[in-house]
């Protein structure tokens, strides 16, 4: 029985593969993270940037908090200001979604109850955010997001 040799072919078929698996798996991640991101948070982050903290400042000075649970059914969102007391947001919109992908987003339909705003919404077990944009009666744009973890 003859010994087989490793060859300068062989050689070079094991270098091109093992490149190739690296290479394959780099294209295949480019390409998950390209299809998952959700776009641009802002046109322009220097503008934004400059704007910061007077917004930061006006959304601080209205004393809200959030609470967000899920449970029955439904989704529930309670507002509340310095006193605890239940706030109706003027405007009020939120999109909730996965924070790693777009593909389970939707806008929920928030209606009020005179305590939280309250919409249908199933949500399967993990990680979930929801991104508030409410405005104040005054006029004082609030914008928050909140981290929403669903037990399974």
């Amino acid at each position: 029985m003859s010994e087989r040799q490793f060859t300068g072919r062989h050689a070079a078929i094991v270098f091109v593969s093992a490149f190739g698996v690296i290479i394959a798996a780099n294209i295949a991640l480019a390409v998950s993270a390209v299809r998952t991101f959700p776009g641009l948070e802002v046109a322009n982050s220097y503008v934004a940037s400059q704007e910061f903290d007077a917004r930061r400042e006006a959304q601080e000075a209205l004393g809200w908090r959030l609470a967000a649970q899920t449970g029955g059914g439904l989704l529930s969102l309670a507002i509340t200001d310095a006193s605890g007391a239940p706030v109706k947001a003027a405007e009020l919109n939120a999109t909730v979604g996965r924070p790693t992908e777009m593909a389970d987003d939707f806008t929920p339909g928030f209606a009020f109850d005179g305590t939280a705003y309250v919409a249908p919404a199933e949500l399967a077990p993990g990680n979930w955010n929801i991104r508030l944009k409410a405005r104040a009666a005054d006029g004082t744009e609030f914008t928050q997001r909140i981290v929403l973890h669903v037990d399974g």
